[in-house]
């Protein structure tokens, strides 16, 4: 069945293939994307190109995000399906990144998630159906050096999207998650670097430690070579499955880190089962 999907941070990544190959399997989508007429035109364009419908969205911004979905649903003529890609990375020291900084980070990676669902789920609600996809990572389940403002807010998604889960599953919408592995993407252009470099500068020859430990996982994701189409491929699946047979976390990874991820997504579920189980509200981890 053909579903109505809107994609956001569609301009490049993650974003972009995602777009493609959910077009390519038959689905309406629209796609999000920062400056559609300026920096980005060309981007919007090739996404024009490929059949999809394109909205500007800033998730930072409330009232970008509330006529983005305003204009997203009229073109695509309502929406199932809402897959919150749009995300920022970090590289550095967490004690050099300032609140300001973290701020950022949170304010693209989980406030602006927040923006979007808040902006779709009435609709959502009222027709009796819906799909939340977030886009998170192998990092909302553990942590990587230098890179805490992100593993932070990928812990925050993983919250906020289960706390959904729970809560809308009597409403008949669903709320899932994605968990990437480390993929060579254009989002790893866009990373944030932290404020204080004179913190930094505190810290001797290991304030090089971020960069040195970046590059040498480069090293590694060359000799591998993951395709992130894998991961486009998995929310394309999502779509298609029926409802209530959705898992809530898909992993998609090819450095070899999935398994582990794995075994604590089952132990996760496992417990919120028990627990809820325990106080008799088992009912809300299944969608009706």
């Amino acid at each position: 069945m053909s579903s109505k999907v809107l994609v956001t941070g569609a301009s490049g990544g993650f974003g972009s293939l995602i777009t493609h190959t959910l077009l390519q399997g038959g689905h309406t989508v629209v796609g999000s994307l920062r400056d559609a007429a300026g920096r980005n035109a060309e981007k919007a364009q090739a996404l024009r190109d490929a059949g999809a419908h394109v909205v500007e969205i800033d998730v930072t911004d409330e009232e970008s995000v509330r006529a983005g979905v305003d204009a997203a649903r009229e073109a695509a003529g309502g929406l199932d399906v809402v897959v919150n890609n749009a995300g920022a990375g970090v590289l550095g020291l967490q004690e050099t990144f300032t609140a300001d900084d973290w701020q950022r980070v949170f304010d693209i990676n989980v406030f602006g998630v927040q923006r979007v669902n808040r902006a779709v789920l009435q609709g959502m609600r009222t027709q009796g159906s819906g799909l939340l996809i977030h886009i998170s990572s192998l990092l909302g389940k553990f942590v990587l050096p230098f890179l805490g403002p992100y593993n932070a807010s990928k812990h925050a998604l993983e919250a906020l999207a289960e706390n959904y889960r729970v809560e809308l599953s009597g409403s008949g919408v669903e709320s899932v998650v994605v968990q990437p592995g480390a993929y060579p993407t254009s989002f790893h252009e866009a990373t944030l670097s932290p404020s204080d470099t004179d913190r930094a500068g505190t810290y001797g020859a290991f304030a090089h430690a971020p960069q040195g430990m970046m590059e040498g996982f480069g090293e590694s994701m060359a000799q591998v070579n993951p395709n992130p189409q894998g991961v486009a491929d998995a929310v394309l699946g999502l779509v298609g499955m029926p409802k209530g047979q959705r898992p809530f976390r898909t992993v998609v990874d090819e450095m070899g880190m999935g398994p582990a991820i794995e075994g604590v997504n089952v132990a996760t579920e496992q417990a919120m089962r028990g627990i809820y189980g325990a106080i008799d509200i088992a009912g809300m981890l299944d969608v009706q």
